[in-house]
């Protein structure tokens, strides 16, 4: 079975607005409402490519009933825990002005709530998928990702990770089987500025020395680079296409890979399809449907360092 965790998901509200102008009424031209937060996003994807999975985490009050019940209809399992406090939060995506957005914060996730969905994960089998993404809320230290992994260490379990800085680097040392910061993510860590897909491979390089089987490094416009557990290099540009919503295509890469590498177990195949899922989520306004990413993974040309 494939489980995603999103400890803090989200109501995204996203809406547009000609002419938006500070201290006056503004009227909307376009919304939408949709269940966000980055494991919402992998479980999306996947079930658009027809991989049933079940999201785990926390929600709370009516937004947390209403990101259920939108999970459920698209048909992706739910096994989130509910809290007793507040509400899981509303975002506010404000399109026509630059990407503007205020996110809220979100109910307080106690230490016996973590424990609760310790015990959840502490159920998984061998073969099973863990996809782990995104920050922790406040009140949440930075291991949260290391205890879930030390937690299953020794199962067949492949775990992903998409997370940045301490809870990514405090995750390697129990090899996670996939990781894929950005190019900018992977230059924080070692106070480098990434900007071309060569100058990436020797610090993914690194990240795989300290304990990550496959590192899967996104650049936006630039393309994306592989850095596989079989000791091979595959990188491609971007696809072309017109980006419309870049919210999401991290997330869409990392479900379309493991979506790709569970169905062959062939790295090419693997890469592509994280390539096009990624990408046909930014050229669309929602999440990439199955029949956009076959579009795009047509177009994809790879190339291959040794």
């Amino acid at each position: 079975m494939i489980y995603t965790v999103t400890f803090n998901p989200s109501l995204d509200y996203i809406v547009s607005v000609r002419d938006f102008k500070l201290g006056i009424t503004n009227r909307t031209s376009d919304e939408r409402i949709l269940p966000g937060g980055k494991g919402i996003d992998v479980s999306t994807v996947l079930k658009n490519l027809g991989i049933d999975n079940t999201a785990l985490g926390f929600v709370s009050g009516f937004t947390g009933d209403e990101i259920v019940r939108r999970l459920e209809n698209m048909g992706v399992k739910n096994g989130f825990i509910r809290l007793e406090n507040g509400f899981s939060r509303i975002n506010l995506k404000l399109k026509s002005t630059d990407g503007t957005e205020i996110n809220g914060q979100g109910p307080v996730i106690s230490k016996e709530n973590v424990e609760l969905l310790m015990e959840r994960l502490s159920q998984l089998k061998d073969g099973d998928v863990l996809f782990l993404s995104g920050s922790i809320p406040a009140g949440m230290d930075d291991d949260a990702y290391k205890n879930i992994m030390e937690l299953l260490k020794g199962r067949d379990i492949k775990i992903v990770v998409d997370a940045t800085k301490e809870l990514l680097v405090k995750s390697l040392p129990y090899g996670p089987f996939l990781i894929k910061p950005n190019n900018y993510e992977l230059g924080e860590i070692f106070g480098v500025r990434l900007t071309t897909r060569s100058s990436v491979i020797p610090y993914a390089k690194k990240l795989q020395n300290m304990g990550a089987r496959n590192v899967l490094v996104s650049m936006a416009g630039e393309g994306a680079v592989l850095v596989s557990d079989d000791g091979r290099v595959i990188d491609a540009p971007a696809p072309e296409g017109k980006l419309i919503n870049g919210v999401g295509a991290g997330d869409s890469m990392v479900a379309g890979f493991m979506a790709g590498y569970l169905a062959r177990h062939d790295y090419n195949h693997a890469f592509c399809m994280g390539v096009a899922s990624g990408s046909a989520s930014a050229f669309s306004e929602n999440l990439a449907t199955k029949e956009e990413i076959e579009k795009v993974y047509k177009t994809i040309v790879l190339e291959e360092k040794v």
